[in-house]
């Protein structure tokens, strides 16, 4: 569970894209793990096919997010492996969001001959290869879903339906579908073109991008840089932001400052490399004052004091510091607003 956890927010930190639910927290207590993610106020776009199926307008331009943040995902080596309308959220407004990462895949996932091989995702939008559990590629299978998805929207129901799984089984094994008159020829050709039984013949994404049908209207989102996972250096915080010319410490929010001030709150054991000891103490001195004074007794004791950027100060010991072993070889402090410093040590 754990490892499934780290996975899906190494995942969704990876996908900053503007058609990827944006991951903005991440705390634990005790018995429990928040994940703070982007507000997405339109809710799913499967309430809206719920009503009714969508004009060629509306699904064209939520297709074209959709392939937009799935190709993104692709190139970040990421197979997202449970696409459906009620994992696509709308923001207020209508710009569509891809979430739940819980199914995703990493290329360290695959097996020895390039596949993946673990059977997930919701059945009625599941490729056939998935299913018959012999090795699947996770971009090809992604795609398959794309096409479940695109026929819904223009439909308002699903290609492949039947109360007996092993009927509908069956009907995607053989790719058994009618699409109703009312979609037009270009995007009967796509649908067509995506519901492929054989992966390797099954249109690719930068062939998506080329169709008349999804060119209409077309303008490709601008992604945002991705955050690796973060490797704390000597003098990194825990708590991100700040101006390095700032006149005062900078501020931090609820979530920010409980995640700093209770270990119980700490996920960083989970997803760094080394971990340092950290304690968060409060003052109510200024932290110009607050300073001085550190940098007074650490002088007193054998460190040398050096200030650093957006109100950071390192105390590191000298050779003669260095000389006994029991020693901390590295203290670095943080100011905030409201008084709180966050001090983080390294053995020698």
């Amino acid at each position: 569970m754990v490892e499934q956890l780290r996975r899906e927010i190494s995942i969704m930190r990876m996908v900053r894209h503007p058609n990827v639910v944006g991951i903005r927290e991440v705390l634990a207590s005790r018995a429990r793990v928040f994940v703070v993610m982007e507000y997405a106020r339109g809710g799913e776009l499967f309430a809206k096919v719920a009503r009714g199926r969508l004009t060629e307008e509306h699904a064209r331009r939520y297709f074209q997010q959709l392939v937009a943040a799935v190709g993104f995902c692709h190139g970040r080596g990421v197979a997202h492996r449970d696409l459906k309308p009620e994992n696509l959220l709308l923001d207020e407004e209508g710009r569509l969001k891809v979430t739940d990462f819980g199914l995703a895949a990493l290329p360290e996932q695959l097996r020895q001959d390039g596949l993946l091989h673990t059977q997930c995702g919701t059945p009625a939008y599941v490729a056939p290869e998935v299913l018959r559990k012999r090795g699947y590629d996770g971009a090809r299978a992604d795609l398959w879903s794309c096409g479940v998805v695109l026929y819904v929207l223009l439909c308002g129901f699903l290609p492949f339906q039947h109360e007996n799984y092993a009927k509908m089984y069956q009907k995607i094994f053989k790719a058994e579908y009618q699409v109703p008159p009312w979609v037009s020829g270009d995007a009967r050709r796509l649908i067509v073109r995506l519901l492929v039984v054989d992966p390797a013949k099954r249109i690719s994404i930068p062939e998506i991008m080329r169709t008349p049908w999804f060119k209409k209207g077309f303008v490709p989102p601008v992604p945002t840089s991705p955050v690796s996972p973060k490797k704390w250096e000597e003098d990194d915080v825990l708590l991100d932001g700040g101006d390095s010319g700032a006149m005062s410490p900078r501020t931090c929010n609820a979530f920010q400052l409980i995640s700093s001030m209770s270990s119980g709150f700490d996920l960083s054991g989970m997803f760094e490399s080394e971990q340092k000891a950290a304690t968060v103490f409060t003052s109510r001195a200024p932290a110009a004052t607050v300073i001085q004074k550190l940098e007074a007794v650490g002088r007193s004791l054998g460190y040398s004091a050096t200030r650093g950027k957006g109100w950071k100060l390192r105390l590191e010991a000298t050779a003669s510091v260095q000389r006994d072993v029991k020693s901390v070889g590295c203290i670095s402090f943080s100011f905030f607003a409201r008084g709180y410093v966050q001090a983080k040590s390294r053995d020698v």
